[in-house]
């Protein structure tokens, strides 16, 4: 092995894995000062960011890419990592297999190509089950390995990875790597948690678990408030003053999606099911995420009546939440679907996930301007809560759809102001206002925009 130091100030950093994590992760290394290798194995996309083009939506990074472009090598060769990188972060994929465990293929190649040596640390940014690491160690005793959980939120993950709230460190005692990888994260200021491999593994899997369950939770109970009367925007206000709750995560909606919450909710679950302990709490979690994409049906049905054959219905927002292009795991897949199994005619419109969509959902009319979604449309439908919906002219809009229906999916708007607007408006767990029977066109008296309730 040549080229490779042994405690620089500024050690170079390999990456294995040009994904959403692996580009981040390289990139911030390098905004630090570090020359980062990033090993992708695919041809093409190695030549895209070797030009310092970004292929995916995430603010700050293009720019963190342009500006530290000659301090980061693209490759396809795992042998430049290991000839000029002695700490080496995975950041490969681990989606989910039928069973609902975690697909550890990438990663298993990756060991396989680092080999069994001495001079080299794997450190584990992707997501895994727990007992990967021991089970690594095993086949590998000479390879240094330090499990390091991301906590990356998609559409702020760079000041995610800058100012982190905690970096978590599992290693063996005494093993120089866990070292090596506190004193990278040590000058961001998080707090540091030092620990055992198993236990950084399940603090990943437990985190999103927990905020998968928090988003299902108050879903039911903004469930349980529209039969009631009670407005959930408000109960949620009241509990997350609580400082034992608190606020975060308890924003009701249409359910989450993204590549972390459904896969590791699942993953934790098949680990304990696997190990001999059935997790109903998760169950639970699942299944409530599951039928709140589905209850958006219902809410048209009220109001255009049980057929939504040949109703044209547009999706404001596609992504699984604003400021990414990300689809995995959507609420619009699954609503899209159910739409058009009921002979719905379905328009939409996404600022940035257009593209990514388009081949995703196949015979939905993707348009490049909210208001041509909305042409003609019985109901316009919030899925994705992206800030300029909040700022679309309520006069321009009553004139544009065929039916001034508005079902809110994310509590984006303010129903009085909407509903005075001649529209009939729902949202999720919030008392419905306006009615198709009684809406007039008195969009000369609506304020200038529709107006965010919620940030």
């Amino acid at each position: 092995m040549s080229n490779v130091p042994g405690n620089s100030e500024k050690p170079p950093i390999g990456v294995i894995g040009a994904g959403w994590v692996g580009l981040v992760t390289a990139c911030c290394f390098a905004e630090l000062g570090h020359e980062v290798v990033v090993r992708e194995i695919v041809q093409e996309k190695v030549d895209v960011l070797s030009r310092g083009e970004l292929i995916m939506h995430e603010p700050g990074l293009p720019e963190l890419l342009k500006k530290n472009i000659d301090h980061m090598t693209f490759t396809t060769d795992m042998g430049e990592v290991l000839d000029r990188t002695r700490l080496m972060f995975v950041c490969v994929d681990t989606p989910p297999t039928y069973s609902g465990d975690a697909d550890l293929s990438r990663v298993q190649q990756v060991v396989r190509e680092v080999g069994d040596s001495n001079d080299h640390a794997l450190i584990m940014k992707s997501t895994v089950p727990v007992g990967t690491g021991a089970a690594i160690r095993r086949d590998k005793h000479d390879l240094a390995y330090v499990s390091c959980p991301e906590f990356l939120k998609e559409g702020t993950a760079v000041d995610d990875f800058m100012r982190p709230d905690r970096v978590v460190v599992g290693a063996d005692a005494g093993d120089w790597a866990g070292d090596a990888v506190e004193a990278l994260y040590r000058p961001l200021g998080g707090e540091m948690v030092r620990t055992d491999i198993a236990s950084a593994e399940m603090i990943k899997l437990a985190s999103n678990a927990f905020l998968a369950t928090k988003i299902s939770f108050i879903n039911e109970i903004a469930n349980v408030s529209e039969e009631v009367g009670a407005d959930v925007t408000e109960v949620a206000r009241g509990m997350g003053l609580d400082t034992r709750i608190g606020p975060k995560f308890l924003q009701a909606g249409i359910g989450y999606g993204g590549s972390c919450f459904p896969k590791d909710v699942t993953a934790l679950k098949q680990l304990a099911g696997n190990s001999g302990y059935h997790f109903q709490l998760l169950n639970a979690v699942i299944e409530v995420n599951e039928l709140q994409k589905r209850r958006v049906i219902g809410k048209l049905k009220k109001h255009l009546g049980d057929s939504l054959v040949g109703k044209k219905i547009a999706l404001l927002g596609l992504s699984f939440k604003p400021n990414t292009d990300d689809m995995r795991e959507a609420s619009s897949l699954v609503l899209s679907a159910r739409l058009r199994g009921e002979g719905a005619i379905v328009s939409a419109f996404d600022p940035v996930a257009a593209e990514r969509a388009s081949e995703l959902l196949p015979g939905v009319e993707i348009e490049n301007s909210p208001l041509a979604a909305l042409e003609g449309a019985d109901a316009a439908v919030i899925v994705t809560e992206w800030p300029e919906f909040a700022e679309i002219d309520l006069a321009q809009l009553h004139a544009t759809m065929r039916t001034p229906l508005i079902i809110d999916g994310r509590n984006l708007l303010d129903g009085n102001a909407v509903a005075a607007a001649g529209f009939a408006y729902e949202g999720v767990g919030r008392p419905s206002v306006g009615s198709l029977d009684t809406a007039t066109d008195n969009s000369s008296q609506a304020p200038a925009a529709l107006g965010a309730t919620t940030e």
